[in-house]
């Protein structure tokens, strides 16, 4: 993949070996922050759906065709934030669902979504399109319609954005299915990630998590929330 030139007006976080988790210790740190925080998974879901969006207007202003591939699972709760978000910008939004049912929240979030005049429709030609597939807790290999799926968003020539984590991302070899130009991860920057550095632009998105959170797991809050819920993630 050769990396999109992006010139974006976002504050920027210098990735070290201190601040960065691997995506089985953000795992814990997701599930702490629900369990003993008391931060609903619905909330951490509207927050990364709203900084996606804030990510696709830095990249195209409306009117825009936006398309985004949507999963049953949370990850696919938090694109469908998105949709509604885009859609309730003025954007036109449509949505690509290979796999029914959606579990409850991410069905809640697409009524939502479609009610703010999202579509279920594919279309050929998008402006952006949007990977919200599977999030961190993906298994391989992946199902026939997730692979037909994403072999046709690779195909696409527009701005592709994956939220958290590429889809059909092995986090042992670093390699993955879906190629996209940019990844929007959520609260930490992971590990495995680092591999993809040199042809994607990686962000870090605020998902709200308090200090006390990150603490926990060794690290500290980014200071670049403070002002924006996007930081762009810089290797060097």
């Amino acid at each position: 993949m050769s990396k999109i030139v992006l010139d974006l007006d976002v504050p920027e976080i210098h990735i070290r070996n201190f601040n960065h988790l691997s995506i089985d210790k953000f795992r814990e740190m997701d599930y702490l922050a629900v369990q003993e925080y008391r931060i609903p998974i619905e909330l951490m879901m509207e927050n990364a759906g709203l900084q996606l969006a804030r990510m696709v207007t830095l990249i195209k202003p409306v009117p825009c065709d936006v398309l985004m591939g949507i999963g049953t699972g949370n990850n696919g709760g938090g694109g469908l934030v998105t949709a509604r978000r885009l859609a309730g910008w003025g954007y036109r939004v449509f949505l690509d669902v290979p796999v029914n049912p959606l579990q409850a929240l991410p069905m809640l979030q697409l009524e939502r979504a479609l009610a703010a005049g999202a579509l279920i429709q594919s279309i050929n030609h998008p402006e952006i399109f949007i990977d919200a597939y599977l999030g961190f807790s993906q298994r391989l290999t992946l199902s026939p319609e997730y692979l037909e799926a994403i072999s046709r968003a690779n195909q696409y020539t527009c701005a592709k954005i994956s939220l958290d984590l590429p889809t059909g991302f092995n986090k042992s070899t670093g390699e993955t299915l879906f190629r996209p130009d940019i990844i929007v991860t959520l609260a930490a920057m992971k590990t495995e990630l680092h591999s993809l550095a040199d042809s994607v632009d990686i962000f870090l998105a605020d998902l709200g998590l308090p200090q006390i959170v990150y603490a926990k797991f060794g690290l500290e809050l980014p200071l670049g929330f403070r002002t924006s819920g996007l930081l762009k993630c810089m290797f060097q």
